[in-house]
Protein backbone atom coordinates (compact mmCIF):
# COMPACT_ATOMS: atom_id res chain seq x y z
CA UNK A 1 0.00 0.00 0.00
CA UNK A 2 2.03 3.32 -1.07
CA UNK A 3 1.81 5.78 1.36
CA UNK A 4 -0.14 9.13 1.29
CA UNK A 5 -1.23 12.32 3.09
CA UNK A 6 -4.48 12.07 2.41
CA UNK A 7 -7.47 9.46 2.33
CA UNK A 8 -6.80 6.63 -0.32
CA UNK A 9 -9.41 7.07 -2.53
CA UNK A 10 -9.39 4.00 -4.05
CA UNK A 11 -10.18 2.30 -0.82
CA UNK A 12 -12.39 4.46 1.02
CA UNK A 13 -14.46 6.06 -1.69
CA UNK A 14 -14.55 3.01 -4.05
CA UNK A 15 -16.61 0.82 -1.41
CA UNK A 16 -19.46 -0.85 -1.77
CA UNK A 17 -22.29 -0.61 0.40
CA UNK A 18 -21.68 -4.12 2.17
CA UNK A 19 -18.31 -3.52 2.64
CA UNK A 20 -18.89 -0.05 4.29
CA UNK A 21 -21.97 -1.54 6.66
CA UNK A 22 -19.34 -4.50 7.20
CA UNK A 23 -16.71 -2.00 8.30
CA UNK A 24 -19.09 0.20 10.12
CA UNK A 25 -19.87 -3.41 12.22
CA UNK A 26 -15.97 -4.50 12.88
CA UNK A 27 -15.86 0.03 14.68
CA UNK A 28 -18.92 -0.48 16.50
CA UNK A 29 -17.78 -3.66 17.93
CA UNK A 30 -14.82 -2.15 19.23
CA UNK A 31 -16.82 0.42 20.86
CA UNK A 32 -18.92 -1.98 22.52
CA UNK A 33 -16.15 -2.95 24.39
CA UNK A 34 -14.75 0.53 25.32
CA UNK A 35 -18.31 1.58 26.65
CA UNK A 36 -18.79 -1.78 28.15
CA UNK A 37 -15.49 -0.95 30.19
CA UNK A 38 -16.63 2.07 31.19
CA UNK A 39 -19.41 0.76 33.06
CA UNK A 40 -19.14 -2.66 33.87
CA UNK A 41 -16.54 -1.98 36.43
CA UNK A 42 -18.96 -0.71 38.49
CA UNK A 43 -21.24 -3.29 39.14
CA UNK A 44 -17.89 -5.28 39.94
CA UNK A 45 -16.88 -2.71 42.70
CA UNK A 46 -18.29 -3.94 45.87
CA UNK A 47 -16.72 -7.57 45.32
CA UNK A 48 -13.20 -5.66 43.85
CA UNK A 49 -13.32 -3.39 47.54
CA UNK A 50 -14.26 -6.66 49.45
CA UNK A 51 -11.56 -8.84 48.11
CA UNK A 52 -8.73 -5.87 48.10
CA UNK A 53 -9.99 -4.37 51.08
CA UNK A 54 -10.60 -1.11 50.11
CA UNK A 55 -13.21 1.73 50.10
CA UNK A 56 -15.02 4.03 47.92
CA UNK A 57 -12.43 6.71 47.37
CA UNK A 58 -9.64 3.60 45.80
CA UNK A 59 -12.89 2.17 44.06
CA UNK A 60 -13.47 5.42 42.36
CA UNK A 61 -9.90 5.41 41.28
CA UNK A 62 -10.69 1.95 39.96
CA UNK A 63 -13.04 3.35 37.40
CA UNK A 64 -11.32 6.77 37.16
CA UNK A 65 -7.87 5.60 35.87
CA UNK A 66 -9.53 4.38 33.31
CA UNK A 67 -11.99 7.30 32.43
CA UNK A 68 -9.48 10.15 33.10
CA UNK A 69 -7.02 8.88 30.80
CA UNK A 70 -9.27 8.47 27.69
CA UNK A 71 -10.58 11.76 28.30
CA UNK A 72 -7.66 13.11 28.48
CA UNK A 73 -5.74 11.13 25.44
CA UNK A 74 -8.49 11.02 22.78
CA UNK A 75 -8.05 14.29 21.00
CA UNK A 76 -4.52 12.99 20.99
CA UNK A 77 -5.24 9.88 19.43
CA UNK A 78 -7.25 11.66 17.10
CA UNK A 79 -4.79 13.41 15.89
CA UNK A 80 -2.53 10.78 15.50
CA UNK A 81 -4.59 8.55 13.66
CA UNK A 82 -5.31 11.68 11.08
CA UNK A 83 -1.66 11.46 10.33
CA UNK A 84 -0.41 8.20 10.62
CA UNK A 85 -3.18 6.28 9.32
CA UNK A 86 -6.37 5.01 10.98
CA UNK A 87 -6.55 1.88 10.91
CA UNK A 88 -2.77 1.51 12.11
CA UNK A 89 -3.67 3.42 15.26
CA UNK A 90 -6.86 1.87 15.65
CA UNK A 91 -5.04 -1.81 15.69
CA UNK A 92 -2.17 -0.43 18.11
CA UNK A 93 -4.78 0.52 20.65
CA UNK A 94 -6.55 -2.81 20.17
CA UNK A 95 -3.75 -4.91 21.03
CA UNK A 96 -2.87 -2.27 24.06
CA UNK A 97 -6.06 -2.77 25.35
CA UNK A 98 -5.82 -6.31 24.93
CA UNK A 99 -3.02 -6.66 26.87
CA UNK A 100 -3.89 -4.22 29.35
CA UNK A 101 -7.03 -6.18 29.83
CA UNK A 102 -5.18 -9.13 30.37
CA UNK A 103 -2.94 -7.40 33.45
CA UNK A 104 -6.14 -6.38 35.05
CA UNK A 105 -7.90 -9.91 34.99
CA UNK A 106 -4.54 -11.03 36.64
CA UNK A 107 -3.71 -8.24 39.05
CA UNK A 108 -2.58 -9.55 42.53
CA UNK A 109 -3.16 -5.99 44.44
CA UNK A 110 -5.43 -2.82 43.53
CA UNK A 111 -2.45 -0.98 42.59
CA UNK A 112 -1.76 -3.07 40.02
CA UNK A 113 -5.53 -3.06 38.61
CA UNK A 114 -5.55 0.62 38.79
CA UNK A 115 -2.42 1.04 36.85
CA UNK A 116 -3.41 -1.41 34.06
CA UNK A 117 -6.26 0.06 33.66
CA UNK A 118 -4.69 3.06 32.74
CA UNK A 119 -3.24 1.18 30.39
CA UNK A 120 -6.56 0.46 29.16
CA UNK A 121 -7.49 3.81 28.72
CA UNK A 122 -4.44 4.69 26.56
CA UNK A 123 -5.52 1.62 24.26
CA UNK A 124 -9.54 2.77 24.33
CA UNK A 125 -7.81 6.39 23.01
CA UNK A 126 -7.08 5.09 19.94
CA UNK A 127 -10.20 2.84 19.69
CA UNK A 128 -13.36 5.25 20.16
CA UNK A 129 -12.59 8.71 17.69
CA UNK A 130 -10.36 6.54 15.56
CA UNK A 131 -13.95 3.96 14.65
CA UNK A 132 -15.81 7.17 14.43
CA UNK A 133 -12.87 8.82 12.08
CA UNK A 134 -13.20 5.94 9.96
CA UNK A 135 -16.36 5.41 9.77
CA UNK A 136 -17.20 8.74 8.47
CA UNK A 137 -14.74 8.81 5.75
CA UNK A 138 -16.85 5.69 4.42
CA UNK A 139 -19.82 6.95 4.63
CA UNK A 140 -19.75 9.94 2.28
CA UNK A 141 -22.74 10.34 1.62
CA UNK A 142 -24.64 12.81 4.81
CA UNK A 143 -27.67 10.77 4.63
CA UNK A 144 -26.32 7.78 5.03
CA UNK A 145 -23.64 8.76 7.61
CA UNK A 146 -26.31 10.11 9.58
CA UNK A 147 -27.87 6.71 9.54
CA UNK A 148 -24.53 5.48 10.21
CA UNK A 149 -23.89 7.64 13.33
CA UNK A 150 -27.46 6.38 14.58
CA UNK A 151 -26.41 2.93 14.08
CA UNK A 152 -23.09 4.03 16.14
CA UNK A 153 -25.34 5.71 19.12
CA UNK A 154 -27.08 2.62 20.12
CA UNK A 155 -24.50 0.49 19.77
CA UNK A 156 -22.39 3.07 22.63
CA UNK A 157 -25.50 3.04 24.09
CA UNK A 158 -26.17 -0.35 24.60
CA UNK A 159 -22.63 -0.77 25.44
CA UNK A 160 -22.87 1.73 28.52
CA UNK A 161 -26.67 0.58 29.49
CA UNK A 162 -25.55 -3.45 29.38
CA UNK A 163 -22.52 -2.99 31.43
CA UNK A 164 -24.33 -3.89 34.78
CA UNK A 165 -26.14 -6.61 33.24
CA UNK A 166 -23.42 -8.31 31.69
CA UNK A 167 -21.08 -7.62 35.00
CA UNK A 168 -23.77 -8.69 36.80
CA UNK A 169 -23.92 -12.29 35.30
CA UNK A 170 -20.50 -12.59 35.05
CA UNK A 171 -19.27 -11.87 38.87
CA UNK A 172 -22.17 -14.11 39.70
CA UNK A 173 -21.24 -16.91 37.88
CA UNK A 174 -17.12 -16.47 37.30
CA UNK A 175 -16.07 -13.39 39.66
CA UNK A 176 -15.14 -10.08 38.91
CA UNK A 177 -12.06 -10.93 36.88
CA UNK A 178 -13.68 -11.77 34.31
CA UNK A 179 -15.21 -8.69 33.50
CA UNK A 180 -11.65 -8.40 31.97
CA UNK A 181 -11.29 -11.58 30.43
CA UNK A 182 -14.21 -11.36 28.85
CA UNK A 183 -12.38 -8.73 26.45
CA UNK A 184 -9.84 -10.18 25.33
CA UNK A 185 -11.72 -12.72 22.84
CA UNK A 186 -13.51 -9.76 21.26
CA UNK A 187 -9.99 -7.77 20.58
CA UNK A 188 -8.59 -10.68 18.75
CA UNK A 189 -11.43 -11.55 16.59
CA UNK A 190 -11.68 -7.33 15.92
CA UNK A 191 -8.00 -7.51 15.40
CA UNK A 192 -8.27 -10.08 12.45
CA UNK A 193 -11.49 -8.36 10.96
CA UNK A 194 -9.79 -4.79 10.67
CA UNK A 195 -6.25 -6.41 8.90
CA UNK A 196 -8.95 -8.22 6.64
CA UNK A 197 -11.47 -5.30 5.93
CA UNK A 198 -10.77 -1.72 7.20
CA UNK A 199 -8.74 0.17 4.47
CA UNK A 200 -5.86 2.58 5.62
CA UNK A 201 -6.90 6.05 5.87
CA UNK A 202 -5.38 9.57 6.69
CA UNK A 203 -6.69 13.25 6.82
CA UNK A 204 -5.46 15.36 3.85
CA UNK A 205 -3.46 18.20 6.08
CA UNK A 206 -3.02 16.08 9.26
CA UNK A 207 -2.47 18.08 12.43
CA UNK A 208 0.32 18.57 14.11
CA UNK A 209 0.75 16.71 17.57
CA UNK A 210 0.46 19.90 20.38
CA UNK A 211 2.23 18.10 23.42
CA UNK A 212 2.16 21.14 25.76
CA UNK A 213 -1.48 21.01 25.07
CA UNK A 214 -1.44 17.43 25.55
CA UNK A 215 0.14 17.95 28.56
CA UNK A 216 -1.58 20.77 30.47
CA UNK A 217 -4.60 19.20 29.12
CA UNK A 218 -3.97 16.26 31.36
CA UNK A 219 -3.46 18.31 34.80
CA UNK A 220 -6.49 20.24 34.13
CA UNK A 221 -8.62 17.11 33.14
CA UNK A 222 -7.49 14.69 35.91
CA UNK A 223 -6.81 17.38 38.35
CA UNK A 224 -10.24 18.44 38.86
CA UNK A 225 -11.41 15.10 39.14
CA UNK A 226 -9.20 14.30 41.52
CA UNK A 227 -9.75 17.04 43.87
CA UNK A 228 -13.57 15.80 43.68
CA UNK A 229 -12.34 12.36 44.54
CA UNK A 230 -9.82 12.97 47.48
CA UNK A 231 -11.69 16.65 48.88
CA UNK A 232 -14.05 14.59 51.12
CA UNK A 233 -11.27 12.38 52.17
CA UNK A 234 -8.48 15.13 52.54
CA UNK A 235 -11.34 18.49 53.26
CA UNK A 236 -12.53 21.18 51.28
CA UNK A 237 -10.31 23.52 52.84
CA UNK A 238 -7.28 22.05 53.60
CA UNK A 239 -3.84 23.22 52.16
CA UNK A 240 -3.38 20.11 49.51
CA UNK A 241 -6.74 21.24 48.45
CA UNK A 242 -6.12 24.41 47.84
CA UNK A 243 -2.70 23.79 46.34
CA UNK A 244 -4.65 21.53 43.80
CA UNK A 245 -7.46 24.49 42.61
CA UNK A 246 -4.54 26.97 42.30
CA UNK A 247 -2.55 24.57 40.08
CA UNK A 248 -5.79 23.72 38.04
CA UNK A 249 -6.61 26.72 37.52
CA UNK A 250 -3.22 27.75 36.31
CA UNK A 251 -2.96 24.87 33.90
CA UNK A 252 -6.72 26.03 32.45
CA UNK A 253 -5.36 29.42 32.01
CA UNK A 254 -2.14 28.41 30.18
CA UNK A 255 -3.79 26.01 28.78
CA UNK A 256 -6.27 28.57 26.84
CA UNK A 257 -3.17 31.00 26.44
CA UNK A 258 -1.23 28.32 24.79
CA UNK A 259 -4.28 26.65 22.42
CA UNK A 260 -5.45 30.66 21.45
CA UNK A 261 -1.20 30.75 19.88
CA UNK A 262 -0.96 27.77 17.72
CA UNK A 263 -1.61 27.32 14.29
CA UNK A 264 -2.61 23.84 14.80
CA UNK A 265 -4.03 23.60 18.40
CA UNK A 266 -4.89 20.64 19.97
CA UNK A 267 -8.41 21.83 20.89
CA UNK A 268 -8.70 25.02 19.04
CA UNK A 269 -10.40 27.60 21.54
CA UNK A 270 -12.19 29.37 18.16
CA UNK A 271 -14.15 26.06 17.87
CA UNK A 272 -16.08 26.58 21.47
CA UNK A 273 -17.44 30.64 19.56
CA UNK A 274 -19.70 28.61 17.49
CA UNK A 275 -23.11 27.74 19.69
CA UNK A 276 -23.97 24.20 18.24
CA UNK A 277 -20.74 22.80 18.82
CA UNK A 278 -20.17 24.41 22.51
CA UNK A 279 -23.54 23.16 22.90
CA UNK A 280 -22.97 19.48 22.20
CA UNK A 281 -19.93 19.05 23.69
CA UNK A 282 -21.71 20.61 26.77
CA UNK A 283 -24.39 18.11 26.34
CA UNK A 284 -22.16 15.31 26.14
CA UNK A 285 -20.49 15.86 29.35
CA UNK A 286 -23.64 16.61 31.08
CA UNK A 287 -25.44 13.15 29.95
CA UNK A 288 -22.17 11.75 31.65
CA UNK A 289 -22.37 12.82 34.10
CA UNK A 290 -26.32 11.64 35.15
CA UNK A 291 -25.40 8.05 33.52
CA UNK A 292 -22.15 7.47 35.20
CA UNK A 293 -23.78 9.15 38.50
CA UNK A 294 -27.06 6.65 38.40
CA UNK A 295 -24.94 3.57 37.93
CA UNK A 296 -22.48 4.03 40.38
CA UNK A 297 -25.65 4.98 43.01
CA UNK A 298 -27.46 2.06 41.52
CA UNK A 299 -24.91 -0.02 42.05
CA UNK A 300 -24.04 0.50 45.72
CA UNK A 301 -27.81 0.90 46.71
CA UNK A 302 -28.91 -2.30 45.19
CA UNK A 303 -26.31 -4.28 46.31
CA UNK A 304 -25.13 -3.15 49.59
CA UNK A 305 -28.78 -1.22 51.07
CA UNK A 306 -30.49 -3.50 49.32
CA UNK A 307 -28.08 -6.49 49.92
CA UNK A 308 -28.98 -7.49 46.14
CA UNK A 309 -26.56 -10.02 44.15
CA UNK A 310 -24.74 -8.63 41.17
CA UNK A 311 -26.88 -10.79 38.51
CA UNK A 312 -30.09 -9.51 40.64
CA UNK A 313 -28.72 -5.81 40.63
CA UNK A 314 -27.61 -6.12 36.83
CA UNK A 315 -31.10 -7.22 36.14
CA UNK A 316 -32.82 -4.43 37.33
CA UNK A 317 -31.05 -1.91 34.71
CA UNK A 318 -32.49 -4.24 31.91
CA UNK A 319 -35.30 -1.70 30.88
CA UNK A 320 -32.14 1.09 30.81
CA UNK A 321 -30.33 -1.06 28.63
CA UNK A 322 -33.66 -2.35 26.47
CA UNK A 323 -34.97 1.84 26.23
CA UNK A 324 -31.19 2.87 25.31
CA UNK A 325 -31.07 0.69 22.39
CA UNK A 326 -34.13 0.75 21.16
CA UNK A 327 -34.43 4.76 21.41
CA UNK A 328 -30.71 5.17 20.13
CA UNK A 329 -31.73 4.65 16.45
CA UNK A 330 -34.87 6.25 16.46
CA UNK A 331 -32.77 9.29 17.37
CA UNK A 332 -30.77 9.03 14.43
CA UNK A 333 -33.73 8.84 12.13
CA UNK A 334 -35.13 12.16 14.06
CA UNK A 335 -31.92 14.23 13.82
CA UNK A 336 -31.84 13.16 10.29
CA UNK A 337 -35.40 14.51 9.08
CA UNK A 338 -36.00 17.40 12.07
CA UNK A 339 -32.53 18.42 13.30
CA UNK A 340 -31.28 18.00 17.16
CA UNK A 341 -33.56 20.42 19.10
CA UNK A 342 -35.98 17.40 18.93
CA UNK A 343 -34.74 14.00 20.51
CA UNK A 344 -32.45 16.52 22.97
CA UNK A 345 -35.84 17.83 24.32
CA UNK A 346 -37.13 13.97 24.76
CA UNK A 347 -33.52 13.32 26.26
CA UNK A 348 -33.55 15.82 28.76
CA UNK A 349 -37.17 14.97 29.78
CA UNK A 350 -36.84 11.59 30.56
CA UNK A 351 -33.58 12.20 31.85
CA UNK A 352 -35.11 14.68 34.43
CA UNK A 353 -38.02 12.72 35.09
CA UNK A 354 -35.65 9.57 35.74
CA UNK A 355 -33.79 11.59 38.59
CA UNK A 356 -37.35 12.55 40.31
CA UNK A 357 -38.57 9.25 40.50
CA UNK A 358 -35.50 8.59 43.22
CA UNK A 359 -34.85 11.76 44.64
CA UNK A 360 -37.30 10.28 47.76
CA UNK A 361 -34.99 6.65 47.43
CA UNK A 362 -34.74 5.07 50.75
CA UNK A 363 -34.55 1.28 51.54
CA UNK A 364 -38.27 -0.05 50.94
CA UNK A 365 -38.81 1.56 47.43
CA UNK A 366 -40.57 -0.75 45.39
CA UNK A 367 -39.22 -2.33 42.95
CA UNK A 368 -41.57 -0.84 40.02
CA UNK A 369 -40.36 2.35 41.05
CA UNK A 370 -36.90 1.65 40.48
CA UNK A 371 -37.76 -0.15 36.56
CA UNK A 372 -40.04 3.07 36.29
CA UNK A 373 -36.68 5.13 36.92
CA UNK A 374 -34.44 3.27 34.92
CA UNK A 375 -37.10 2.82 32.06
CA UNK A 376 -36.81 6.69 32.15
CA UNK A 377 -33.55 7.12 32.04
CA UNK A 378 -32.46 4.65 29.53
CA UNK A 379 -34.54 6.75 27.09
CA UNK A 380 -33.19 9.77 28.44
CA UNK A 381 -29.42 8.10 27.40
CA UNK A 382 -30.61 7.13 24.33
CA UNK A 383 -32.44 9.90 22.38
CA UNK A 384 -29.32 11.99 23.49
CA UNK A 385 -25.95 10.76 22.13
CA UNK A 386 -26.94 10.95 18.21
CA UNK A 387 -28.27 14.81 18.25
CA UNK A 388 -24.87 15.04 19.98
CA UNK A 389 -22.22 13.22 17.76
CA UNK A 390 -23.99 14.66 14.61
CA UNK A 391 -23.50 18.11 15.79
CA UNK A 392 -20.20 18.03 16.87
CA UNK A 393 -18.80 15.67 13.65
CA UNK A 394 -21.20 17.94 11.01
CA UNK A 395 -19.62 20.67 12.37
CA UNK A 396 -15.78 20.39 11.65
CA UNK A 397 -14.48 19.17 8.11
CA UNK A 398 -14.27 15.11 7.10
CA UNK A 399 -10.83 15.52 6.85
CA UNK A 400 -10.90 16.25 10.50
CA UNK A 401 -13.29 13.10 11.82
CA UNK A 402 -10.27 12.75 14.29
CA UNK A 403 -10.63 15.72 16.13
CA UNK A 404 -14.38 15.44 15.54
CA UNK A 405 -14.19 12.12 17.50
CA UNK A 406 -11.84 13.01 20.13
CA UNK A 407 -13.67 16.06 21.21
CA UNK A 408 -17.14 15.03 21.65
CA UNK A 409 -15.30 11.59 23.08
CA UNK A 410 -13.26 13.58 25.60
CA UNK A 411 -16.39 15.07 26.37
CA UNK A 412 -18.23 12.16 27.42
CA UNK A 413 -15.53 10.49 29.48
CA UNK A 414 -14.96 13.87 30.71
CA UNK A 415 -18.60 13.31 32.20
CA UNK A 416 -18.43 10.20 32.86
CA UNK A 417 -15.24 10.69 35.51
CA UNK A 418 -17.40 13.76 37.01
CA UNK A 419 -19.99 11.54 37.44
CA UNK A 420 -18.50 9.08 39.51
CA UNK A 421 -16.53 11.11 41.24
CA UNK A 422 -19.62 13.55 42.40
CA UNK A 423 -21.49 10.38 43.05
CA UNK A 424 -18.92 8.80 44.97
CA UNK A 425 -18.27 11.82 47.49
CA UNK A 426 -21.88 11.74 48.38
CA UNK A 427 -21.98 8.22 49.39
CA UNK A 428 -18.05 7.80 50.76
CA UNK A 429 -18.46 6.77 54.71
CA UNK A 430 -21.78 5.48 54.53
CA UNK A 431 -22.77 2.61 56.22
CA UNK A 432 -24.95 0.45 54.30
CA UNK A 433 -27.91 1.47 55.86
CA UNK A 434 -27.44 5.17 55.24
CA UNK A 435 -26.73 4.82 51.61
CA UNK A 436 -30.44 5.66 49.87
CA UNK A 437 -30.32 9.27 51.90
CA UNK A 438 -26.99 9.50 51.02
CA UNK A 439 -27.50 9.34 47.42
CA UNK A 440 -30.87 11.56 47.26
CA UNK A 441 -28.01 14.47 46.36
CA UNK A 442 -27.23 12.25 43.40
CA UNK A 443 -30.29 12.26 42.12
CA UNK A 444 -31.08 15.39 42.31
CA UNK A 445 -27.73 15.93 39.97
CA UNK A 446 -29.48 13.70 37.92
CA UNK A 447 -32.40 15.65 37.54
CA UNK A 448 -30.35 18.91 37.06
CA UNK A 449 -28.43 17.39 34.26
CA UNK A 450 -31.83 16.71 32.08
CA UNK A 451 -32.55 20.31 33.09
CA UNK A 452 -29.42 21.45 31.29
CA UNK A 453 -29.91 19.36 28.24
CA UNK A 454 -33.38 20.90 27.78
CA UNK A 455 -32.32 24.58 28.40
CA UNK A 456 -29.57 22.87 25.50
CA UNK A 457 -31.88 22.14 23.37
CA UNK A 458 -34.51 25.21 23.58
CA UNK A 459 -31.38 27.51 22.93
CA UNK A 460 -30.18 25.45 19.96
CA UNK A 461 -31.32 27.83 17.30
CA UNK A 462 -33.33 26.22 14.91
CA UNK A 463 -34.13 22.22 14.04
CA UNK A 464 -31.26 22.32 11.15
CA UNK A 465 -31.67 19.11 9.04
CA UNK A 466 -28.75 17.37 7.92
CA UNK A 467 -27.50 18.26 4.71
CA UNK A 468 -27.20 15.87 2.01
Amino acid sequence: MKPSSGIDEPQVIGLDARRRWGILAICCTSLFVVGLDTTIVNVALPAIGEGFGVGTVGLEWIVNAYTLVLASLLISSGALADRFGRRRIFQIGLVVFGVASIVCALAPSVGVLIAARIAQGVGGSMLSPVALAIVVNVMTDPKERAKAIGVWAAVFGLSMAAGPIVGGVLIESFGWRSVFWINVPVIAVVLVLTAVFVPQSRAEQPRRLDLPGQVLLMVVVGGSVALLIEGPRIGWLASGAIAGYVAVAAALAAFVRVESRKSEPLMDPSLFRHRPFTAAVLGAIVVFVALNATLLLGTFYLQQAREMTPAAAGAMTLPMAVAATICAPLSGILVGRFGARLPLLIAGSFTALGGLCLVSLDNSTGTSTLLVAYLFLGIGFGFSNAPITNTAVNGLPRSQAGLAGGITSSARQFGAALGVALAGGMIAGSAQSDIAEASRAGWILVVACGLVVLVIALASGGSEKTKG
